[in-house]
């Protein structure tokens, strides 16, 4: 084969007879297809290797980097198959399946996908390097891939550059613990954590299925697929992680909840990793969650967080009353706890007492007497918010609130003299005195005690190094929220997509805030019964900058795309 696309290249005049033979060499030298040897000696394009092997097979060919797949499309062929045959599935119609290949003749690779996939098989021929890249944008790295197969294969190896930070408990099942312990398997959950710590994830998801089992990162707030495990690994891989987490492996029918302490070595420098274990039962074996409590992304710099100055104004000077409440809402994993440690860590002096009951403590600040909550025992936020009132607090951060008797002792603490900072699950600044109103809070309660109600969503951040304006209507614009005035001087950004971001045009997250301050007016309409519209309206008279409108800003100053913040908000 390789010498029929030579002589191509040569009849073409692409190449000459000198360069084909020195191609040839490479090619020995190093390995690899000769298609790719030309394209990587800079003596041919891309795209006049794809027309070739076009020509060549007499299948049509295509440019992968202008073509968007499908997720549900890329999940019929898993990740290892596509890296062993160097193919990517493109579109399914009916049951013909359409995959890139950089051999279509290879009719064992075709075979192999429809009988794995159950569709008859159509290929289209493209570049290995286009293959190569594709299979990174749309599977993720496909390091991780080819480090399993490694891993699987590499049964003594060395040593791992990592260990746990405390002893390992004795548990029961032998054989269990036997296969957790077997090199490979270490081998592997040492790869999937070091590999999350290196992608920048937040959370890793091991989710075994009915015939397949896989690992997902969570990456600047969405998931992504990153392996496909051997099936027959299940057990040994979730064996493996609740030893280190020192859970019980032979019960398998409850959920767990634990923790991993790990002393990782990155760059020469030692650095300690804190991992958050939940196993819950499923239908097909446990699935594991590991939250990734990395203190280097941990910003306790109020500045950085993402507030509009007048935002952060109304923010810190409510944090910096002697008493009252201020709740922080939003849904799960959209930065509450890191807003509560940025505003204790700003208030944290040698003069304060700050007491807090989390759930779980995800961070440990020097200085803070924090409480982890434990509700087998009866030490749930209501018993520790009683005994922190005889613990003479200064400051009380209540990890949250969920019900009638927290938010009470909440309530009552915050007019006794304390400043009590909390959570809520609800869906902007206004619904808030609603949701504490339907919890049983009294009006003339909830109007006394409330200093400030903070709003917040994460939105992913444009990459900086693959930024680039993006021509949108101007109706768009406008039906996005921007004023008549606005529309002509806004320019959008987003991100084009490049090595650093993996394809995706987003790096790293940043905050979109709606800060409520509770002044006499607002508290004047609480009293009265007043709905979240009312508050609302209210608070937009006085100059309150929505989650929408934060979005907005953040947008016109490249910070983010319209596709998160619509995402995101509501106008």
């Amino acid at each position: 084969m390789s010498s029929r696309l030579g002589d191509i290249l040569v009849k073409d005049s692409l190449i000459s007879a000198d360069q084909l033979k020195q191609a040839l060499d490479y090619q020995k030298k190093n390995g690899g297809r000769l298609g790719t040897c030309l394209v990587k000696m800079g003596l041919v394009s891309d795209e006049d290797i794809t027309a070739v092997l076009s020509r060549q097979y007499g299948v049509p060919s295509i440019n992968l980097r202008f073509y968007e797949v499908d997720p549900s499309v890329i999940k019929l062929v898993p990740q290892e198959t596509a890296v062993r045959y160097q193919i990517v599935p493109l579109s399914r119609v009916g049951s013909t399946l359409t995959i890139a290949m950089t051999d279509p003749t290879n009719v064992f690779a075709m075979d192999d996908i429809k009988f794995m996939t159950g569709f008859n098989v159509e290929p289209v021929v493209a570049s290995e390097t286009a293959i190569t890249e594709a299979i990174g944008k749309f599977y993720g790295s496909v390091e991780a891939g080819e480090e399993l197969d490694k891993v699987m294969k590499d049964l003594a190896g060395e040593e791992t550059e990592m260990e746990l930070a405390a002893e390992e408990a004795e548990m029961d099942l032998a054989a269990l613990e036997r296969a957790a312990d077997e090199a490979p398997i270490i081998k592997l959950v040492n790869l999937v954590l070091t590999d999350a710590v290196k992608r920048g994830a937040s959370d890793i998801h091991i989710e075994p299925y009915e015939k397949e089992y896989l690992v997902r990162f969570r990456i600047d707030g969405i998931l992504q697929n990153v392996m496909a495990p051997p099936l027959k690994l299940k057990d040994a891989i979730t064996s493996r992680v609740k030893i280190m987490a020192k859970l019980d492996i032979s019960e398998k029918r409850l959920p767990q909840d634990g923790r991993i302490m790990i002393k990782y070595v990155r760059d020469g420098k030692k650095k300690e990793l804190d991992f958050r274990v939940s196993t819950v039962p499923t239908l097909f074996g446990e699935k594991v969650v590991m939250r990734l409590l990395d203190k280097e992304n941990l910003r306790l710099d109020m500045t950085k967080l993402g507030f509009e100055q007048e935002s952060l104004s109304k923010f810190e000077h409510a944090i910096l009353k002697p008493y009252g409440m201020v709740l922080v809402t939003g849904p799960t994993g959209s930065g509450k706890t890191n807003t509560l440690y940025s505003s204790v860590a700003r208030l944290n002096t040698p003069e304060t007492n700050i007491m807090t009951a989390e759930d779980p403590v995800e961070f440990q600040l020097a200085g803070i007497n924090q409480v982890q909550m434990k509700e087998q025992i009866g030490l749930n936020f209501a018993s520790a918010l009683r005994a922190f009132l005889r613990q003479d607090p200064n400051i009380i951060l209540v990890g949250e609130i969920r019900d009638f008797e927290t938010a009470e002792i909440a309530v009552k603490a915050a007019l006794t003299g304390h400043l009590v900072l909390s959570t809520l699950h609800t869906n902007d600044a206004p619904s808030t005195v609603s949701r504490l109103m339907n919890m049983g809070i009294e009006p003339f309660l909830v109007a006394t005690s409330v200093n400030l109600i903070c709003a917040q969503r994460l939105v992913r951040r444009i990459c900086v190094a693959c930024k680039e304006p993006l021509p949108v209507p101007e109706q768009t614009l406008t039906d996005a929220g921007y004023r008549p005035d606005e529309v002509k001087t806004t320019q959008v950004f987003h991100g084009r997509g490049c090595t650093t971001c993996n394809n995706t045009g987003y790096k790293g997250r940043v905050g979109l805030y709606e800060v409520m301050e509770i002044n006499d007016d607002l508290r004047e309409l609480i009293l009265v019964g007043a709905s979240s519209l009312e508050l609302k309206k209210k608070a937009l008279e006085m100059g309150m900058i929505t989650l929408r409108r934060s979005g907005l800003v953040k947008m016109a100053s490249g910070q983010t795309t319209m596709e998160e913040v619509l995402r995101e908000t509501v106008f």
